[in-house]
């Protein structure tokens, strides 16, 4: 096991590096550069998506700076402002060398610091991360724990009446999307047209009602604040989870160890839980760090909009729109190597809960 997890490890940074690279060369291709917007607010146009007049950035249009077709908002400006920019943007350099630059950073772990925010790319992870754990991690808690005693229910009644209303209240539920229904709780339940139930926005209540809470109470202040947002992200998060959980118990039911446990008269309850249960619940417990990688990451830019929570999804998108490159590398690079690693811990899960799996064996 030790080789395959060295061997895993050693492809991880060439993995990062195409990553990287492919995302870098699509930044010379796209329209609207931090310098364009910059440009835009110096001219109080706002939007530096309007009026741009094709050419890549991030670079790649410095030589011609100073001509009137270099930047389509730069007609009237002062070339030697347009210089200054590029400099300290590091713009002035060939892409090549601003990609190894950046490569060497990151190695040594500086992620540098947001163009317009004036704040360190980990600061300012940092800094949405609680937001993003909150519905990540709740999330995924909450779809397990109403996913594996549903879908072993599922499978032990299969075909009855139970598994059938379940079912379609399953297939309702996924078909739903997350954030049209945050609408419907926030109608109903925050103060939109019926009750006044739940607040609507951030974590907690405002510093200073925090500051003369006991610790009990900032507990339950942390709860009443996410409930709604964390019930809007997990309506459809369990639905997958259900019927992988109710197949694969389904599976084992009908091998010959359940009959032969049957056949010696142990009860269905043991046979269930003292031998079905580690064999089926394999798949699922194991892809558990997976899972709350794939919530965490895939946390809802709407959601964390209508809730008002300032995470790492309106994070991501401001980055993009804006064009702040340290921002959106830096994150890339930390969320890549995080599900780079993930991917080895679920592997090790697998080896955890059921010690027969060699990945070396089977790799050989």
């Amino acid at each position: 096991m030790g080789a395959y997890i060295l061997r895993r490890l050693a492809l991880v940074i060439p993995t990062l590096i195409g990553v990287m690279m492919v995302n870098f060369l699509l930044t010379q291709f796209v329209p609207g550069g931090p310098i364009e917007q910059i440009i835009a607010q110096v001219q109080g146009q706002g939007d530096a998506f309007e009026g741009i007049a094709g050419g890549g950035d991030a670079g790649t249009q410095s030589a011609g700076a100073g001509n009137d077709t270099a930047y389509a908002g730069a007609r009237g400006l002062p070339p030697e402002f347009i210089a200054q920019l590029e400099k300290e943007f590091g713009f002035d350099k060939p892409p090549l060398e601003r990609f190894l630059t950046m490569l060497w950073n990151y190695a040594r772990l500086d992620f540098g610091e947001s163009y317009f925010r004036s704040i360190s790319v980990v600061d300012l992870v940092m800094e949405k991360m609680p937001v993003s754990i909150t519905l990540g991690l709740w999330s995924t808690v909450i779809a397990y724990m109403i996913s594996i005693p549903l879908g072993i229910s599922k499978a032990v009644r299969d075909g009855t009446s139970f598994d059938t209303w379940t079912s379609a209240l399953v297939i309702v539920a996924y078909a739903i999307p997350g954030f049209l229904f945050g609408v419907l709780l926030i109608v109903l339940f925050a103060g939109g047209s019926y009750w006044q139930i739940f607040p609507l926005g951030g974590l907690t209540s405002k510093q200073e009602i925090w500051e003369t809470l006991t610790w009990w109470q900032k507990i339950g202040d942390y709860f009443w604040h996410i409930a709604l947002p964390v019930i809007a992200s997990t309506i459809s998060a369990f639905a997958t989870l259900t019927l992988l959980t109710k197949n694969s118990f389904l599976d084992e039911i009908k091998k010959h160890y359940v009959m032969t446990a049957r056949a010696k008269g142990l009860t269905e309850r043991r046979v269930l839980y003292g031998h079905v249960f580690r064999n089926a619940m394999l798949i699922v417990i194991a892809g558990f760090p997976a899972v709350f990688i794939g919530v965490f990451f895939g946390g809802s830019l709407i959601i964390e909009t209508i809730f008002s929570l300032d995470g790492l999804g309106r994070l991501g998108f401001e980055a993009a729109v804006d064009r702040d490159y340290p921002v959106v590398f830096g994150t890339l690079f930390i969320f890549g190597l995080i599900g780079l690693v993930t991917g080895i811990l679920s592997d090790l899960m697998y080896v955890l809960v059921d010690p027969r799996i060699d990945f070396e064996r089977r790799e050989g």
